[in-house]
């Protein structure tokens, strides 16, 4: 079959599918399953509040330094053949995860994961760009959206019963039997796509620059007052990184002409505020309802499925809507809502009712995502430059990742929630409490920012992104994980 006249209906076009939904569906249940973990292997492997920053951090790292280099090997060499890699590297990382014998052995591995991830997340939906006919591939990537969906909505539960069941181990000793279904599904059944037009350099350093800087950074947040020379050290590579796409420029992992727009970048400074708070509520919610609430590995697994629900229900009515009357009111009323939905969070303590504390919190929270994200999404690629459209999703996406990694690795220290907090429900409820409230804060400020800076209708004549972009934002990170991003 020809690459880009699979069609969807064919054996072929429905092998394509299964095996991008399942590689792109084992990195969202790592996402969202392993949070529902982090007290059971905290106590397992005798870890602090620290260690439990990094067994999130460190994926996050890996996977947001390195993801546009991810895309750009897959363009060059093959998606198919760097997507099979991925996910490969991915399932050995994840067996390490599962055996590792103690706690810095289990973040090294979830480096390595973060590394596995920035290789198959991009070739999810390159391998669906490339490979389907152009008016089959919109509803191959809505197919695509809606089923990871279902596995976003799917990997609490799962990651709950798990570690009920069997142990926190098996939450990433899964992945294993996935990996070897995909590999063995696209090695025969996938067809290889590459660019052939691309014979750019490869930017190795300033990936490498990235990474090293957010890790420095990340470092020296949680560390907290005694992180000075790491947080040095990482601000100063972030210059150099900066410095050296500058230079490299337009054969750069980020070319700096993509941030001439105003529009572009306010609405990328958006996306880093927002997903900071996002990350804070992903990252504490499942452990207080655990700690404090005395909910089951399961029930906190499940507490935020209305959000996902939600957000299937109603994100393709919202971007419908920011189209006829543009993006401001629907991504200001949106993050205004999450914040409200985070004011209700904090009330949440011991004895909470599901019904009655929790529910209320996730049901406002499902709905303002539906609202935000995606007319935020459309925006990004609506403000960027044709020629930019999929490394705009890319920037967009890696933005989002990096705001989630810093609010982890900043708030909880600057909170309270050090040592081992989560072994004390006061202490971890008081900490909680404190850092939901300033994930509110943070939400207000990227309302803010959303109403003063996005004056225009910019979705009103919005280019159609399919035909150059690998890949679009549907959903946050950590609700199934479609958003990637590499230059075409």
């Amino acid at each position: 079959m020809v690459s880009g006249h699979v069609r969807l209906g064919s054996p072929t076009g429905r092998w394509v599918l299964l095996t991008t939904v399942l590689g792109s569906g084992m990195a969202s249940l790592d996402a969202t399953v392993v949070n529902v973990a982090l007290p059971a292997l905290g106590r397992d492997l005798g870890a602090g509040m620290s260690g439990l920053q990094w067994t999130v951090n460190a994926y996050t790292l890996t996977l947001a330094g390195l993801i546009l280099l991810g895309g750009s090997l897959g363009d060059r060499l093959g998606r198919r053949t760097v997507f099979v890699a991925g996910v490969v590297w991915f399932a050995v990382a994840s067996a390490l995860c599962g055996l590792a014998p103690s706690t810095p052995v289990l973040i090294a591995a979830r480096a390595l994961q973060g590394v596995g991830g920035a290789l198959l997340v991009p070739g999810s939906l390159a391998i669906i760009q490339a490979s389907f006919a152009p008016d089959d591939r919109p509803r191959a990537v809505g197919t695509w959206s809606g089923l990871g969906g279902v596995a976003a909505a799917v990997g609490p539960l799962l990651g709950g019963w798990l570690v009920q069941a069997a142990g926190w181990r098996w939450v990433f000793l899964l992945n294993l039997p996935l990996a070897v279904l995909v590999v063995v599904v696209a090695a025969r059944h996938v067809p290889e796509t590459r660019d052939t037009a691309d014979h750019g350099r490869f930017d190795v350093l300033g990936a490498a620059l990235a990474a090293l800087a957010l890790a420095g950074v990340t470092y020296g947040l949680i560390l907290a007052g005694e992180g000075v020379l790491p947080l040095v050290a990482g601000a100063a590579l972030g210059a150099c990184f900066v410095a050296v796409e500058i230079r490299r420029s337009p054969d750069a992992l980020v070319p700096v002409g993509i941030f001439r727009s105003r529009a572009f970048s306010a609405v990328n400074a958006v996306t880093l505020v927002m997903y900071a708070a996002m990350g804070l509520v992903f990252f504490l919610l499942v452990v207080q309802l655990q700690v404090s609430a005395g909910f089951s590995p399961i029930e906190a697994g499940g507490a935020m499925l209305p959000v996902t629900f939600l957000m299937l229900l109603l994100s393709a009515r919202s971007g419908e809507l920011a189209r006829r009357t543009g993006p401001r009111l629907p991504m200001t009323a949106g993050i205004l809502v999450c914040a409200a939905a985070m004011v209700l969070m904090s009330r949440i303590g011991p004895g909470a009712s599901y019904l009655v504390d929790v529910l209320p919190a996730a049901a406002l929270f499902g709905l303002g995502l539906s609202a935000a994200v995606a007319p935020l999404t459309a925006t990004v690629l609506a403000t960027a430059e044709e020629r930019y459209a999929g490394v705009a999703s890319g920037v967009n996406n890696a933005l989002a990742r990096t705001g989630g990694l810093l609010a982890v690795a900043a708030v909880p220290p600057l909170v309270g929630l050090t040592g081992d907090a989560y072994d004390s429900p006061v202490a971890f409820t008081h900490g909680f409490h404190l850092a939901m409230l300033v994930s509110a804060v943070l939400m207000a400020v990227a309302a803010a920012v959303t109403f003063l800076t996005i004056r225009t209708n910019v979705l009103a004549a919005a280019p159609e992104p399919a035909r150059r972009s690998h890949c679009t934002l549907e959903a946050p990170p950590l609700a199934g994980d479609p958003a990637c991003g590499t230059r075409s």
